[in-house]
């Protein structure tokens, strides 16, 4: 379940600019930064992380660097009253990097890593083998074009304060 925030204020947005700018960077460091207080800092990420602002503190990864790769979106159409146990199910393929519900034709995009094509063939078939996945479609990635972000979200919401 997500918990967020209701409200983030300046220093909130400020803050999290500075850790977006350096994730490493520590409380120490990110007081000095910011003008504030260490124990003002601590008190505000720690409001912040029990708000659910931070989604995770794994880093992120190169699939490639470990082996895999060939990434790929397949587009995953189910039976709905099966969507429980399909998400248990690609939770436990390892392959499955990432997986979203989406509204309209397609059901789910689950973007996955492979070592070759072959594995991609072979990732695909397990997939279309769990009880209530009906078909899937696939779309190899060329390249990112944006990565994730959230730094022009936060300069939207500083802009609205």
């Amino acid at each position: 379940m997500f918990r967020t925030m209701n409200k983030l204020d300046a220093v909130d947005l400020d803050l999290l600019r500075a850790l977006s700018a350096d994730p490493r960077a520590t409380v120490v460091a990110l007081a000095e930064t910011l003008g504030l207080s260490r124990n003002t800092v601590q008190a505000r990420m720690s409001r912040l992380e029990r708000g659910g602002v931070f989604l995770s503190y794994e880093r992120t990864l190169s699939a490639e660097a470990l082996g895999f790769p060939i990434e790929a979106f397949l587009q995953v159409t189910v039976r709905q009253a099966e969507l429980p146990a399909i998400r248990e199910e690609l939770a436990k393929v390892p392959e499955v990097l990432q997986a979203h519900g989406l509204s309209g034709q397609v059901d789910l995009l689950v973007r996955v890593a492979c070592r070759d094509t072959q594995h991609l063939f072979d990732t695909d078939a397990r997939i279309l083998a769990i009880e209530g996945v009906e078909r899937t479609e696939t779309s190899l990635v060329m390249g990112e074009v944006i990565g994730y972000r959230v730094s022009p979200l936060m300069q939207l919401a500083r802009d609205g304060l």
